[in-house]
């Protein structure tokens, strides 16, 4: 409504100032009138008109009104170039600094809580680099300049150093709008608005925002590598430093496009998805579910009996399946391809170099002309007094750790509710383990929904965990030979005790000893890359687990191939990470899938959204394969069918979840999955469904009203 009557209002201004004016097509009499007698005025009182419009300048700029790129354009006008860019010039610098000085004193937190995360953004980018940070944003308007002159006002910048890197910030942006109102003011006929000077004005307005980055870019190219000396020469194009999942796919990627790469690997090649985690849990939890279903088969009309399970069987099978998978990602596999791979631990020596200490010793250095940091992360292990006496294992470590042993431990302990931890408390439980799993959260898989975690919960303790939320471990040790945690609920612990514990609590990135923190690139919870996954160095990237905020083998792949790209041409083509659909999946039974929001996130984010919800006790292949628990519930956006995200619950979640990748990544709505043959019975005819759903809670009754009564009368 409020959009109509603002439509109505700028139609109204228009015809208004059509009638004032009295335009006529093809002359512009009455504005060269306007303009002339303006123009005399102007040459018996300039300086008072200097002065006024300098006064007026300034004012609009400390008030943070919107109107300073209007009366810029104006300046040129009516003063010239070079006049017009002197009070411009001056008067916005003064305006601003007002603006600043107001917000220092009056506003300070007024101020931040309005601007929010533009606060933030503003904080950290003067804390790493100072100065240089407010003459960018001053040179390229990624944030307002009123709200710049307001957010740096509550920061520690002194006011000289702020008019001073303002004045010169914005000089060339006023100089081009400046330039495109001299071109305005000799409009004289219709001819001039297409006369070469003004279009070449009008195409400095258009071009200025990408010089800018470009020059603002070559600025700090330039500062970030003052204090190396490049080669003239270079051995490689690219260097890859790891060789898991992004490592692998960056060095594909690059030897697919002709470039010479090195990919260096100190460990197992495949990294922690083939050898620590994807494919052994996967493999574990394949033997866990065939045991879970011997037990479970009284169900569908067989003997149901408990399953004999020779657990080193089990564990010689999952280096089996690695085995297998190995070749996909070896040594061999990747030379045939073209790319050199080198087995050692390697650190860069400055922007250009690589130092690689090989694993069956010597040195070698290598220059190259870009480099992708992709080292994966590993186990966290928290702090515990006493965890090292007590002894943990990992999923790094726990498939080599109970190799070869003949029975299934009897009591394990997992530390963690996440999707790892998870997991393999379900997976031990099958196979015959007494399970307590213990999370300090309110509840088991806390990124989810609170229904999903409900659901989840319920299975495992079906499968005979004992799932123990909000208890927090505070200690472990040893007594008598007998392993122990110590956890706290509420004020109150107690000592639970096992045979092994599995720590699974999340994973960190492996940052250190590749020379990051020498060469001043920032680590914190991960690398710091820019939207192209560039860090302080452009040569030099970051993509997979290191680079975050996921820590998911295909996201790692995804963002492989824009850091690959980036890293051999973005001096010319440069390509943003694309990280706005991805799904995942934790391979629990049932399986729960999920991409874009979850309700709980829409709601905390304040997103309005409409959840459409079909269960799959009421598919029919569901009902036929006894497997009804779950649900697909699709998030979308109010009285559209544009998918905001979606969640499935359910076997088989992480095969169907890619129906909706797919339209979420291309635009489709739920009309077009409606609008799709599914076959049937599959599991796939649930995404149909859901859309069904949606569809038959957005009809519109007026028109099914028409449509009864036509077919009334059709009835005669």
């Amino acid at each position: 409504m409020k959009k109509k009557i603002l439509f109505v209002a700028l139609l109204a201004v228009i015809v208004a100032g059509y009638i004032a004016f009295g335009a006529h097509a093809g002359d512009l009499d009455s504005l060269r009138s306007a303009l002339a007698r303006l123009e005399s005025w102007r040459e018996a009182n300039a300086q008072a008109l200097a002065a006024l419009f300098f006064a007026g300048y300034v004012a609009v700029t400390a008030l943070s009104l919107p109107l300073a790129t209007v009366m810029t354009l104006g300046a040129g006008a009516l003063f010239g170039f070079w006049l017009g860019l002197a009070i411009v010039s001056f008067a916005s610098t003064i305006g601003a600094t007002l603006a600043f000085l107001a917000a220092r004193t009056l506003m300070r937190a007024q101020v931040r809580d309005r601007l929010g995360h533009r606060a933030r953004t503003v904080d950290a980018g003067l804390a790493r680099d100072g100065a240089f940070y407010l003459f960018t944003l001053r040179l390229i308007p990624v944030i307002p300049f009123f709200a710049v002159n307001l957010l740096m006002g509550l920061t520690a910048i002194p006011a000289r150093r702020f008019y001073l890197v303002s004045q010169a910030g914005m000089l060339a942006g006023t100089a081009v709008y400046v330039n495109a109102g001299t071109r305005l003011a000799e409009i004289d006929s219709l001819s001039g608005i297409v006369s070469p000077t003004l279009v070449f004005s009008f195409a400095l307005l258009g071009l200025f925002p990408w010089i800018a980055r470009m020059f603002a870019r070559y600025l700090r190219r330039r500062r970030a590598y003052a204090r190396w000396t490049r080669p003239k020469r270079f051995d490689r194009n690219l260097i890859v430093i790891g060789g898991g999942a992004a490592g692998l796919v960056a060095s594909y990627v690059g030897v697919a496009t002709g470039a010479k790469v090195t990919l260096v690997e100190a460990q197992k090649m495949g990294g922690d998805c083939l050898n620590f985690g994807c494919v052994p849990s996967k493999a574990l939890i394949a033997s866990a579910k065939r045991a879970h279903q011997v037990r479970a088969a009284g169900g569908f009309g067989l003997e149901a009996d408990a399953p004999r399970v020779r657990f080193a069987a089990v564990m010689e099978r999952v280096h089996d399946v690695i085995a297998a998978i190995a070749p996909h990602d070896s040594v061999e596999r990747y030379s045939g391809l073209g790319v050199e791979v080198l087995e050692g631990y390697a650190k860069i020596v400055d922007p250009w170099t690589v130092e690689i200490a090989l694993n069956d010793g010597g040195t070698t250095r290598l220059t190259t002309r870009a480099i992708i940091v992709a080292t994966g992360a590993r186990p966290f292990v928290p702090p515990l007094p006493g965890i090292e006496d007590a002894g943990y294992l990992t999923s790094d470590t726990l498939w080599d750790a109970l190799r070869g042993r003949e029975e299934v431990p009897r009591r394990m302990l997992v530390l963690g509710g996440g999707p790892i931890g998870s997991e393999l408390a379900q997976s031990f439980a099958r196979l015959g383990a007494q399970v307590t799993q213990v999370e300090m959260a309110p509840r088991i898989m806390i990124r989810e929904d609170e229904e999903v975690s409900a659901l989840v919960k319920a299975s495992l303790e079906h499968d005979g965990v004992t799932v123990l939320t909000d208890h927090e471990a505070v200690a472990c040790g040893v007594d008598a030979g007998e392993k122990w945690i110590e956890v706290a609920q509420a004020g109150a612990t107690r000592r639970l005790a096992f045979d092994e514990m599995i720590v699974a609590v999340g994973r960190a990135p492996r940052l250190s000893g590749f020379g990051l923190e020498e060469l001043g690139i920032e680590t914190g919870r991960v690398v710091d890359t820019n939207a192209y996954l560039e860090t302080l160095y452009p040569n030099i990237l970051a993509a997979g687990d290191v680079a975050g905020p996921y820590q998911f083998t295909h996201a790692a792949g995804h963002q492989a191939w824009f850091a690959t790209i980036n890293a051999l041409f973005g001096d010319i083509w440069r390509v943003k990470a694309d990280t706005r659909v991805i799904p995942w999946a934790t391979f629990v039974d049932p399986e729960v899938a999920r991409v874009g929001l979850s309700e709980a996130e829409a709601r905390e984010q304040g997103i309005a959204c409409e959840v459409t919800r079909y269960d799959l006790d009421d598919l029919d292949r569901a009902i036929a394969d006894g497997a009804t628990t779950g649900f697909v519930k699709v998030l979308t956006v109010p009285g559209k069918d544009r998918i905001l995200g979606v969640t499935i619950v359910g076997a088989q979640a992480g095969e169907l979840i890619a129906e909706f990748v797919l339209a979420m990544k291309h635009g489709l709505g739920l009309g077009k999955v409606l609008g799709t043959i599914h076959i049937y019975p599959t599991r796939a005819e649930a995404n149909k469904y859901v859309a069904g759903a949606w569809r038959r809670a957005h009809l519109n009754p007026r028109l099914l009203s028409v449509a009864e009564g036509f077919h009334r009368w059709r009835r005669g």
